[in-house]
């Protein structure tokens, strides 16, 4: 372990990672700068500070990326209309690869050898981790203690903590019986009454969200106004990724949407139940599929939604930096040239419902979609040969004695 002179590691100031802190000085008698990314998780990220200094840290970085993370992480994903196994939005997906990236930079800055996070071995963090850092320093040291010590509970790690003097409160506020991951795109539970597929997950729980039961009555209306398939103003008012996404969360929230109750399939080969709070994301989801619906054309919005399991399931597995997923990106970025206009949506109760969409991009013609009288724009006798071309291959079959019944 000598190798390992100064490690860059992903430290939210929490028990498992100041753990980890100070297990890495003394396992690997190294010096370890601290890193603390602000993605909008809603928590103080400056308490941080204090903790690594106490234990002795001198390169303390606490960055704000909430900027970078809607616009450069979530914005793309969300062109692709990006949705894994038909329901997860990728809250806690989509925010690794920042983080793998924002890590190796500072392991440059540093002039750092190695990089740690405090990922277990049974999730998909790890792997979305330490693919993108291998994507991005091919030569870098990644150290996963949870695959290599025996602090395998919290009980143990509290023991861990006392006995070195780290500064953890055993008997502070109640503990959520959760595993909670948040950020500006969802926050997600997992554990606790979770483990059981057939209970009901708890109506206390949810941080984000008030119940649709106890949403308002009277439903609200919002406009968003998207510039080359990203969101650019709500209700006129021009804003920043960020702003948009945190607005999309509190007026979504308040009208109970973007909870969701799944059981999803691990990378690592485990099924696994979680809930998760996305009210931004849903909307932003259903809006974009809408102003697309008048701005792309058919076979490109086709092509899109055949390609998008397969981009959903590269952000799931971490293969952010991967070639194929870059090729993907540049593919469905091309086809946003034209994704302008404004959407107008109605939230109620849970519900997103889009009732107007609009675009000086828009490829619906009116006088050729009407059931009026169109003035001779749309030949309808020509849509006779149309239909017979189509069905020439099945008339041939059944001619040959292949009909269907």
């Amino acid at each position: 372990m000598a190798d390992v002179n100064k490690v860059v590691l992903a430290y939210s100031g929490g028990l498992d990672t100041s753990v980890i802190l100070k297990w890495l000085q003394d396992t690997y008698n190294c010096e370890v700068v601290t890193f603390t990314a602000d993605l909008g998780q809603g928590e103080e990220v400056e308490p941080a500070r204090a903790k690594a200094q106490a234990m002795g840290v001198k390169e303390i970085y606490i960055d704000d990326l909430r900027e970078e993370f809607v616009r450069d992480f979530v914005f793309p994903m969300f062109r692709a209309n990006t949705v894994y196994e038909g329901e997860y939005l990728l809250g806690t997906s989509i925010a690794r690869p920042l983080i793998a990236k924002r890590l190796i930079e500072i392991a440059n800055e540093t002039g750092a050898d190695a990089i740690s996070h405090g990922a277990t071995g049974k999730g998909n963090d790890q792997v979305r981790f330490e693919l993108g850092a291998y994507a991005l320093k091919p030569g870098v040291k990644v150290i996963a203690p949870w695959r290599e010590w025996d602090l395998l509970s919290r009980e143990k790690l509290m023991d861990y903590a006392e006995k070195h003097a780290i500064p953890i409160e055993r008997h502070g506020k109640k503990k959520s019986p959760y595993s909670m991951d948040a950020n500006l795109l969802h926050i997600s539970y997992e554990g606790g009454v979770l483990e059981d597929t057939w209970t009901e997950h708890e109506e206390d729980m949810w941080r984000w969200t008030v119940s649709p039961e106890k949403a308002p009555n009277t439903p609200t209306y919002i406009e968003l106004t998207y510039r080359n398939g990203d969101i650019v103003a709500i209700d006129g008012v021009e804003m920043s990724p960020a702003t948009v996404l945190a607005t999309l969360n509190r007026i979504g929230g308040e009208n109970g949407i973007g909870r969701l109750d799944i059981v999803e399939n691990r990378y690592v080969g485990m099924k696994s139940r979680g809930c998760y709070e996305t009210p931004g994301g849903t909307i932003m989801l259903k809006a974009h599929r809408a102003i697309e619906s008048i701005t792309l054309d058919r076979e490109v919005a086709h092509l899109k939604d055949e390609l998008m399991p397969k981009y959903a399931s590269l952000i799931y597995t971490g293969y952010w930096w991967s070639p194929e997923r870059l090729m993907l990106q540049q593919m469905i970025d091309a086809s946003q040239a034209s994704v302008n206009g404004v959407v107008r949506l109605k939230l109620y109760k849970g519900n997103v419902i889009v009732t107007g969409r609009k675009s000086d991009d828009s490829l619906f013609d009116a006088n050729i979609a009407t059931f009026e009288e169109d003035g001779g724009a749309y030949n309808q006798a020509d849509a006779a040969g149309f239909i017979k071309l189509n069905a020439l291959r099945m008339r041939i079959a059944a001619n040959k004695g292949r009909s269907m019944l």
